[in-house]
């Protein structure tokens, strides 16, 4: 009996409107100008362009170490090798100014409340696991499509210091419920994250593919294999049900 279904946020309830290489210099010149204003002496372009290599490098380490440090510290380190100090207030300030350009582009899915709704209907409770290098950032975007609501957990990776799929990420969301894997079900559309760290913890696993086209996801089609695979939220709450049948024929 599946008593929790853990989801994903980007990608699986909420989706980007918009190309990722066109908002992140924007974002990044927004985040500078801030500083600029604070009065950091910063040149402008180059600083920029520091910017969005640093945070190209550390998305690429993050994924093959899983772990995950925060874009705060990110931003301090780099202005720290400048000869520049700034308070965390300061770089909080500019780190809004930089994730209001891309929370600007988010969407809810249109299917995510009906299917929150139903599973919540069904007697399921819910919790969320995101991948993301700053909590608040997170928190904002569950706020902005109004998903706070369905939650009874909200576990981020910059708050708790590794990424989905290492296996302690997954262990705390357990733990928080008081269940065992085999009562857990993740739902996500990355493969080596989502369904990997479900599959190797004991959970089950269901990949969302409506928006899961990416090179990472290829790499791993013929090698992470998920419980079940849905092109649509709908399809989920009717799954449930089926792996909740007795029937060997309705629970294959």
């Amino acid at each position: 009996m599946i008593r929790v279904v853990f989801f994903d946020l980007g990608s699986t309830l909420i989706y980007f409107d918009a190309s990722w290489l066109e908002v992140m210099p924007r974002a990044a010149a927004e985040l500078t100008d801030a500083l600029l204003r604070s009065g950091l002496n910063l040149p402008r372009e180059d600083f920029t362009l520091r910017f969005l290599h640093r945070i190209q490098e550390y998305y690429q380490q993050r994924e093959s170490e899983f772990i995950e440090y925060t874009t705060q510290r990110i931003l301090q380190d780099l202005l720290a090798e400048l000869g520049f100090f700034a308070p965390a207030l300061l770089l909080r300030r500019a780190l809004e100014r930089f994730y209001g350009v891309t929370q600007s582009h988010w969407r809810a899915e249109e299917d995510a409340h009906p299917t929150l709704n139903l599973l919540l209907q069904q007697g399921r409770r819910l919790g969320l696991i995101s991948n993301a290098s700053d909590a608040l950032d997170v928190h904002t975007l569950v706020d902005k499509a109004g998903l706070r609501g369905y939650f009874e957990q909200i576990l981020i990776s910059a708050e708790v210091g590794v990424r989905k799929p290492h296996p302690r990420i997954f262990q705390l969301a357990l733990d928080y419920f008081g269940i065992n894997p085999a009562e857990a079900v993740m739902v996500g559309d990355t493969l080596g994250a989502d369904i990997l760290g479900a599959n190797q913890i004991g959970m089950r696993s269901i990949w969302i593919t409506r928006r899961a086209d990416t090179p990472d996801n290829r790499d791993h089609l013929d090698t992470i294999q998920p419980s079940a695979t849905v092109a649509t939220l709908a399809e989920i709450p009717p799954l449930l049900e089926r792996w909740s049948s007795p029937s060997p024929e309705s629970s294959a």
